[in-house]
């Protein structure tokens, strides 16, 4: 059975890390806290690499139209 985008996003909820590459070349990483129809994201435990140091964003709230793809993490 084939399953909708918005399934495959509750399966990650609440649970593993993912990553989300955003326009402008940006990525996140962060634990998946919800989200909605629009795509737009509340990422916790949010970090981001800027000019090679990892820096802590904490909780995030993702624009959804800014989003290019989320992918789960492997850690």
């Amino acid at each position: 059975m084939t399953k909708r985008p918005l399934e495959i996003l509750d399966q990650v909820l609440n649970g593993q890390p993912v990553i989300i590459s955003l326009k402008g070349g940006r990525e996140i990483r962060g634990v998946l806290q919800g989200y909605d129809v629009h795509l737009n994201l509340v990422l916790d435990r949010a970090e981001e690499q800027v000019e090679g140091k990892v820096e802590k964003r904490g909780t995030l709230i993702v624009r959804g139209d800014n989003v290019i793809y989320i992918s789960p993490s492997v850690e």
